[in-house]
């Protein structure tokens, strides 16, 4: 199988699972990138970035005409982790890297502990109950609904804790423009843990996010020649046909075998980061 063939059929799975997940794809098509494929680090890199914007703007469409996405609510939260990552990279090197990466590494493995045992909060009562009305103040018009297709039914939910949430966004941002990485998964748990929202949501906003984030800085990666044609266009054309295969399986999967999907991708990204930790390894 040739090269380009071999790229296509892998970015086809990244694709699926990025947009399955909201992660981006990158997470997942890097470490294949460098460690089988034998792709120099800054060509992977850029290939990576094609590939979390490939798979937002393939899966966005669908989500936000399915009402998956909670539209507001991510565009509020980017501001967020957007400020923190500028901030990041112009802090970068002042905190111990190697620190940092056992923090998120044991982190990411807690929650992936967490994901496991965790179930969908109850629904929300739909709008106007007046009891509801009382308890959840909404002066962002940030709650909202969509039709799950695995329950057939409308789901309402509230957006809990939306000011802690923000706030730790920014910190996360702040983490992820000092060493570089993608913070799809830290977006999905702080969507699910802390403001209780469903997992297709959380993972559907997140993808929404993560596809603005990288967007902004692909041109940075154009501008140094990081983007290699041979090797991001047959992750382009991948991730394009896997997308949106990953958005059908969304409407049909059970929200707890999302939520053991899930569960994997944090323990290989934990594993990853501790990994780094102990290696040494800023990148």
């Amino acid at each position: 199988m040739g090269f380009f063939a071999e790229l296509f059929l892998f970015s086809i799975f990244a694709g699926v699972a990025g947009a399955l997940l909201g992660i981006g794809g990158g997470i997942i098509l890097l470490p294949f990138l460098t460690l089988v494929a034998g792709v120099d680090m800054h060509y992977a890199a850029g290939a990576s970035i094609v590939s979390v914007v490939a798979t937002s703007s393939g899966a966005s469409v669908a989500y936000l005409r399915d009402k998956f996405v909670n539209l507001r609510l991510g565009l509020i939260l980017n501001i967020s982790t957007v400020a923190g990552a500028v901030c990041g990279t112009f802090i970068a090197g002042m905190v111990s890297v190697r620190v940092l990466y056992a923090v998120l590494g044991i982190v990411l493995l807690w929650s992936a502990i967490l994901m496991l045992r965790a179930r969908d909060p109850a629904p929300a009562p739909p709008p106007g109950d007046s009891e509801s009305d009382q308890s959840f103040s909404d002066p962002w018009r940030l709650h909202n609904s969509y039709f799950d297709t695995d329950l057939k039914r409308e789901v309402h939910y509230h957006v809990q804790r939306f000011k802690p949430a923000f706030a730790l966004l920014y910190v996360i941002g702040v983490i992820s423009g000092m060493l570089g990485i993608g913070s799809g998964a830290f977006k999905v748990l702080v969507m699910d843990k802390l403001m209780q929202l469903p997992i297709k949501v959380s993972t559907t906003t997140s993808n929404f996010m993560v596809g603005l984030n990288a967007a902004a800085s692909a041109g940075i990666f154009f501008s140094r020649g990081d983007v290699h044609p041979s090797i991001a266009a047959p992750v382009a054309l991948g991730i394009l046909v896997g997308a949106p295969l990953g958005t059908k399986l969304l409407r049909v999967i059970p929200n707890l075998l999302l939520r053991r999907i899930f569960f994997f991708v944090l323990l290989i990204g934990g594993w990853q980061m501790l990994a780094r930790a102990w290696n040494g390894v800023a990148r």
